[in-house]
């Protein structure tokens, strides 16, 4: 079963695993900073959160890894409000 659409965005509350392994798989970086912080918001925040915070966190796995160091690291802030929920949500977590 995909993901069923709810509004603009996917709800994954019914994703198959194949769905999200997905997702985990782009959550793999060029670094094992950005690994292991895109995969702790995959594992303990994505399925729960909106359907908007989802759209985001997925525009956030397109972004190039040297742009999503710097937001997650707070060198510079995301264009994107949606992007920038996502991240201070990582950033608060870690104590970043």
């Amino acid at each position: 079963m995909a993901p069923r659409r709810s509004g603009p965005g996917l709800h994954w509350m019914d994703a198959e695993p194949s769905d999200l392994g997905r997702l985990r798989w782009r959550c793999r970086r060029g670094t094992r900073e950005l690994d292991a912080l895109l995969s702790w918001y995959l594992a303990h925040r994505f399925v729960d959160s909106q359907p908007d915070q989802q759209d985001a966190f997925e525009r956030l796995l397109e972004a190039q890894d040297p742009d999503v160091y710097d937001w997650c690291m707070g060198r510079s802030s995301p264009p994107d409000t949606g992007i920038a929920g996502v991240i201070d949500a990582i950033r608060a977590h870690h104590f970043v």
